[in-house]
């Protein structure tokens, strides 16, 4: 009997059914972006920073600068096993002449547990070969095999420089390995800063097992992308608002259409009741006609969506600007962003929308129970 009403009120049904699909497509559509982003963003911060966890120095806190002068130790060698060193001090870098502070990072040549291509060095002639990011070539216009003054305190606080050789530039969608700093060998700034055996944290690979280790901190890789998921859900967070508004519109639309159902169809309810249905029986045709908005437009918003949904996530949204924007901000952001669709996505948002339609289709129906069915005949409300 609902869907035959609701079949029956035409262009009224259909008006109500598309703001819904709509807003059906812009929930999935956006929670999924937001799901391929954090999806991609983790597995490249993991590939090419953090790995499967490393492990600080104690005196080391990468969010306090003035860590770095003394946060490196020495770990012995029977307790650095599946751990790449890496060691980092502070700098200034002097591109045409304009003065630069940064970060020189220091791995082993023969590293493999993260994605840096640290091995171009190796090929290199120069006499201090580094390697840079694409941001920071861009930030400070340097170009491979570009000559670059360097300027660094040894261990004893004494200032030295020397001009130093873009050896080789790297693209990565990991802003933190890129911006504000140069990397180098392992050996070449412990040579430079005379720091010999000297490490500020060990990249763990996937055969390590954390333990306590006196002086040192193991840092999880929960903990070390808290600040990447942190910003992942900021932006979920603000997106609500732009849902509670799509939802409310379609709602309200409902809401409105049984305001005036009720209105209009005195007689009809008084004609049910009269024919033997409870008041209840008919308040909950009237709510199940808004439930049925909601099931429409599940269907409607899948149909429309699905191809949506399919080519977005096997072609990716090419961020183009934005790409850049975030990174130099810091926020990890691939080029192309996989948007990740899933069941639980889908199912979820579509449940969302029936409880949302069965709730405001109730509200207005509870005025069935209050009638008067010999006034209802009538078309009185009272």
């Amino acid at each position: 009997m609902a869907f035959k009403n609701l079949i029956g009120a035409g262009l009224r049904t259909w008006l109500n059914v598309s703001v819904l699909a709509f807003c059906f497509i812009v929930i999935v559509f956006y929670n999924g972006f937001l799901n391929g982003w954090q999806k991609q963003g983790r597995q490249d911060a993991t590939n090419w920073e953090f790995a499967h966890g490393q492990l600080f120095n104690a005196e080391y806190d990468p969010y306090d600068m003035f860590t770095i002068k003394d946060g490196h130790g020495a770990l012995p060698e029977v307790e650095s096993e599946n751990l790449t060193p890496v060691l980092i001090q502070q700098a200034t870098l002097y591109p045409h002449g304009r003065m630069n502070p940064i970060l020189i990072k220091g791995i082993p040549v023969n590293q493999d547990v993260i994605n840096l291509p640290i091995k171009e060095l190796a090929e290199s002639d120069a006499k201090i070969p580094v390697l840079i990011g694409k941001r920071m070539a861009e930030a400070s216009k340097i170009k491979v095999g570009d000559d670059v003054l360097l300027r660094w305190r040894d261990k004893n606080g004494t200032y030295d420089a020397a001009s130093v050789t873009v050896a080789a530039i790297f693209n990565s969608d990991v802003a933190t390995i890129d911006n504000g700093q140069i990397w180098m060998t392992l050996d070449k700034i412990r040579e430079i800063s005379g720091l010999d055996n000297e490490t500020t944290l060990y990249i763990a690979n996937e055969q390590y097992q954390p333990k306590q280790i006196a002086g040192w901190e193991f840092q999880s890789l929960s903990t070390l992308l808290k600040d990447f998921d942190s910003a992942v859900m900021a932006e979920r967070a603000a997106s609500m608002v732009i849902y509670l508004v799509l939802l409310a519109i379609g709602l309200l639309a409902i809401f409105d259409t049984q305001v005036l159902s009720i209105f209009r169809r005195q007689r009809e309810i008084g004609t049910y009741i009269a024919l033997g249905m409870t008041k209840y029986q008919v308040l909950k045709i009237f709510t199940v006609e808004g439930v049925m908005y909601s099931i429409f437009a599940g269907i409607v918003g899948v149909a429309i969506g699905a191809p949506i949904f399919y080519f977005t996530s096997s072609q990716g949204i090419n961020l183009g600007e934005l790409n850049s924007a975030a990174g130099n901000m810091g926020i990890s952001m691939a080029n192309i962003i996989y948007p990740s669709f899933g069941l639980t996505l889908i199912g979820g948002t579509l449940l969302l929308l029936v409880f949302s339609a069965t709730l405001v289709s109730f509200l207005p129906a509870r005025k069935i129970s209050k009638m008067n069915p010999v006034n209802a005949l009538k078309g009185k409300m009272n």
